[in-house]
């Protein structure tokens, strides 16, 4: 009976201190001084999670270092669940942060056995550390976030006339479920690429690139050179976006993320090979862009390969 007991404290008390915390940095009211968007949420959380469960656990377990190590990560999966079950966050947003909430977790389970050596003062470490994010966190938000553009690269090599591959560039068919080899975006859950339309040829033409779920890139070519290169502004307005198709705190065009244009560039390589260049320019607007531009340059260059394989294919093929 008490190893049970024990096994709920280790669990339970970690995972309110995670929904508690969540819950009073998503209040609407409170966004200037908290946020779940904030460095402080995203480090601190985890780690104090971390240093409960090896706090409240057993001497005898405490002393393994493998323990110390993934035994904070069983709180952590609960809050995710938890969460994605109340609507509080989506899947992709936590897929995203999991890694760093592991990576912290696991820090704080090496923290909480050093607390728990400690002869004096066990009880005071106890009550002040989970206070602790709610004192930074106003002064991280007074701060404020730097935002910061980022840049995706792709390319890929086609055998086929320039002509051909061209005609498939500036305007995309309709791209089935079977040619779809976004992996990424699809474990994610984002939508995908169904088809690009575009008015004319030419600088200041107009293109829809349209994808699953409601999402439209409205794109707008500002230089254009015919079969060598194609330069357009990317805009996704958030309001045309259901909000069931992205998590807010990902959704495209909104507070954190925003993609900025896009560019085609076609390169010659011989007789029979050109190479397809696909940039794009997108921007973050976080405290922690050193991490959230990883996601988001991969993501990017998901969607971009996944559109590259497509055109390749047509160009070779069709």
């Amino acid at each position: 009976m008490n190893k049970i007991f024990t096994y709920l404290k280790v669990i339970a008390i970690p995972v309110a201190y995670g929904l508690i915390l969540r819950y009073l940095f998503g209040v609407e009211d409170w966004q200037r001084l908290y946020s779940v968007m904030s460095l402080t949420f995203l480090v601190c959380l985890p780690t104090i999670m971390g240093i409960l469960t090896i706090f409240f656990s057993s001497e005898e377990k405490a002393k393994e270092r493998s323990y110390r190590f993934f035994a904070p990560w069983v709180p952590i999966l609960f809050f995710f669940v938890l969460t994605l079950l109340v609507g509080w966050e989506g899947w992709a947003c936590w897929l995203m942060v999991l890694p760093l909430f592991f990576l912290a977790a696991s820090l704080g389970g090496f923290i909480g056995w050093r607390l728990k050596n400690r002869n004096r003062n066990k009880r005071v470490y106890l009550s002040t550390i989970p206070l602790i994010p709610l004192l930074i966190t106003p002064l991280e938000m007074a701060v404020g976030s730097i935002p910061g553009t980022y840049q995706a690269y792709t390319f890929i090599d086609i055998q086929a006339p320039a002509e051909k591959i061209w005609s498939n560039v500036t305007r995309v068919k309709e791209i089935k479920k079977e040619q779809d080899t976004g992996w990424l975006t699809n474990a994610l859950g984002f939508p995908r690429p169904v088809k690009a339309i575009l008015n004319y040829e030419g600088v200041g033409a107009y293109r829809e690139a349209i994808f699953t779920n409601g999402l439209v890139f409205h794109e707008t070519v500002s230089e254009y050179i015919p079969q060598k290169k194609m330069v357009f502004s990317i805009k996704a307005y958030p309001h045309e976006i259901p909000s069931t198709t992205l998590d807010e705190h990902v959704v495209i065009g909104g507070k954190y993320f925003d993609v900025l244009n896009g560019t085609y560039e076609l390169e010659k390589l011989n007789s029979k090979t050109y190479r397809l260049h696909l940039y794009s320019h997108f921007k973050l607007t976080t405290t922690f862009n050193f991490y959230a531009s990883w996601w988001a340059r991969w993501i990017m260059q998901d969607i971009q390969d996944n559109i590259l394989q497509v055109e390749k294919y047509r160009a070779e093929n069709e």
